[in-house]
């Protein structure tokens, strides 16, 4: 099949989750045969760059506010792909909705991966916010299909526009190993405590701060991750950490720096709680981290049992302070982590359902796949009450 994927910031990953989505995507797509088109942002991608390990990218250029940069990229993306006579497109974010339309008039199907609840993230002004309610509803109608990553997102889409989707996860490589490169961060290997996002206010890096300032330990705090439109936000995460000199700002980290940051961190401190799967939780887990999280309900759906989940700043000093004292509590559930992520978040696997999508929505066969390797159904079945706790 010719395949598109819209709406990203473009491959090879070096900002978030839907880019390191696109890239696990389309790579492997290529490599199974498939014709794969990544569209890219100028200001992200080289304008010279034609290809990434098979995956055909078209860079073009957009407004780079926050506000703009997103919509105006899709939307010249949509125009761009519409003589192409793609078999099947895949529009990232739900603030993209409108331009599926561009796409299925021009007589491309089009799957709409709506994310998590854009609405909610306090970045966002009030007409920001309305728009992203608007375009919430459109995602229901405008593609040929709608996708969720998580089971209280397909939820969600169900219970407030009555419409039903697609559930399909993100996915996570399974891998561990010593990697003494950590070290360019001022930190020993199995010595530091990692927490990853990007440092926007609903992704809470201000609590892990505080709640790692009460803990008594020698480990460091790890923060990497960065935004282009929160400096005053980190600047106030820079000043809360000022005085605390185990704390380590890293900035963005991509490739193969970051998996040996996953790989050799002590443990993993996620604090997000807007959002479907988020691909950082999943990619702790997979790399063999004991993992500590907010207790949101998307968040509790990913660890199932495998994972300790927090309430507030108090719960998770006193959690974390539990875990960096017990070695043999953090290796349990380090095993369990990497356990979970390969039965049920398996990149091929995740995958296997897209090219099924596609191939459904193009007319074409559906391909043979495999399940996944676990007896469950797939995790969004799991009960929501079984995150673990100590």
């Amino acid at each position: 099949m010719r395949i598109a994927i819209l709406g990203t910031r473009g491959i090879p990953a070096n900002y978030g989750g839907f880019e390191t989505f696109a890239e696990h995507l389309s790579t492997r797509l290529v490599a199974r045969g498939h014709d794969v088109t990544v569209y890219c942002r100028a200001h992200y991608v080289s304008p010279r760059e034609l290809e990434f390990q098979g995956v055909k990218l078209k860079v073009l250029p957009t407004i780079r506010t926050k506000y703009f940069d997103t919509i105006v990229h899709t939307f010249l993306s949509a125009l761009h792909a519409v003589p192409r006579r793609y078999d099947a497109a895949l529009i990232c974010n739900a603030a993209n909705a409108p331009f599926a339309s561009i796409l299925r008039l021009a007589g491309t199907p089009v799957a709409l991966n709506v994310d998590g609840l854009e609405h909610k993230r306090k970045k966002w002004n009030w007409i920001a916010r309305s728009y992203y309610l608007l375009a919430e509803k459109l995602a229901t109608i405008l593609p040929t299909e709608t996708v969720t990553d998580a089971r209280v997102i397909q939820e969600y889409y169900l219970a407030r526009h009555k419409a039903v989707s697609t559930m399909i996860a993100y996915g996570a490589e399974v891998e561990r190993r010593p990697d003494p490169s950590v070290r360019r961060w001022r930190v020993e290997p199995n010595r530091y405590v990692l927490y990853v996002s990007r440092l926007e206010p609903e992704n809470n890096a201000h609590l892990v701060i505080e709640a790692f300032k009460r803990v008594r330990t020698a480990h460091k705090l790890l923060i990497v991750g960065d935004a282009p439109y929160a400096r005053d936000y980190i600047k106030d995460l820079k000043a809360r950490a000022r005085r605390d000199r185990r704390i380590v700002f890293t900035g963005f980290v991509f490739g193969r720096d970051y998996r040996a940051l996953q790989q050799n961190a002590y443990c993993y401190v996620h604090a997000t709680e807007v959002g479907g799967t988020h691909p950082a939780l999943l990619e702790a887990m997979g790399f063999g981290n004991c993992v500590l999280t907010l207790a949101a309900p998307e968040n509790i759906e990913a660890i199932g049992d495998a994972g300790i989940a927090y309430a507030d700043e108090k719960d998770l000093t006193e959690k974390l302070q539990r875990v960096l004292r017990d070695g043999s509590l953090v290796h349990s559930y380090r095993n369990r982590a990497q356990a979970r992520a390969l039965e049920f978040y398996d990149w091929d696997y995740v995958v296997d359902q897209y090219e099924r999508l596609f191939a459904k929505m193009a007319g074409q066969p559906l391909p043979e796949t495999d399940p996944p390797t676990g007896t469950e159904p797939a995790p969004h079945e799991k009960s929501l009450s079984r995150s673990a706790s100590v």
